[in-house]
């Protein structure tokens, strides 16, 4: 069954500590991204381990291999269980991030082509003509393949390409979220939480409908409902 990770893009620790608390039982996955990183970093992280919570660092890794290898070591002594690695480093990076885990259960996903943008965005970007946003997430899962990645990100509409591409064990996580109705914010590639089920993904995060939420456990089990129906 699908899962559900509460992506913590809020100002502080303190902040995000209090939504966890708030949330209890109700959130297990939480996402830190690179404002709350930044800010608080691995303090938060264990925070986070010590409440018994599972933590995805998406920082999307983008450097030489040697550089990347080691923050990937550094995030699994930490406890960090899901991180990004971005496609666009190429293979050699890839493999490195892959072969630093030392055993560690710390399982990496690709970033390809964010969720934000679309097929003229990347296109400015590569400096050449983009017809699809998905046929560019599919070339650069392509590359990675057999460089021992767990799984990758996508957007909704690839996600049932990519499962063919990728295979049955892949973790396939998305962004992108939003309940009927819910302001799309500067997402591009938006679904709901039942297509993210019907196509195949695994873990669906969500942000500002929780965290910006009147009452966020009431958000949250609106989610979670979506995802069992």
């Amino acid at each position: 069954m699908a899962d559900l990770a509460i992506a913590l893009d809020l100002p502080s620790a303190a902040d995000a500590l209090r939504l966890v608390d708030r949330l209890g039982g109700a959130g297990t996955w939480y996402k830190v991204g690179p404002v709350l990183f930044v800010s608080d970093g691995p303090a938060l992280i264990r925070e986070l381990r010590s409440r018994g919570k599972h933590v995805f660092l998406d920082l999307k890794w983008h450097d030489i291999p040697n550089t990347v290898a080691g923050a990937v070591a550094a995030a699994a002594k930490l406890g960090v269980e899901l991180a990004t690695v971005h496609l666009t480093g190429g293979r050699a990076m890839l493999e490195a991030a892959s072969g630093a885990r030392n055993g560690a259960e710390l399982r990496l996903v690709g970033v390809g082509v964010l969720t934000s943008m679309n097929a003229s965005d990347y296109a400015s970007i590569v400096g050449r003509p983009v017809a699809d946003a998905g046929a560019e997430q599919e070339r650069l899962v392509r590359m990675a393949a057999g460089s021992g990645l767990d799984g990758f990100v996508c957007a909704v509409g690839e996600a049932r390409r990519l499962r063919q591409l990728a295979g049955p064990s892949a973790l396939l996580v998305t962004p992108g979220i939003r309940r009927p109705g819910e302001a799309a914010g500067d997402q591009q590639r938006t679904a709901t939480p039942a297509e993210a089920v019907r196509a195949g993904s695994d873990l669906l995060v969500v942000g500002r409908p929780i965290t910006g939420a009147e009452d966020p456990a009431a958000a949250v089990r609106l989610f979670r409902a979506e995802l069992a129906a």
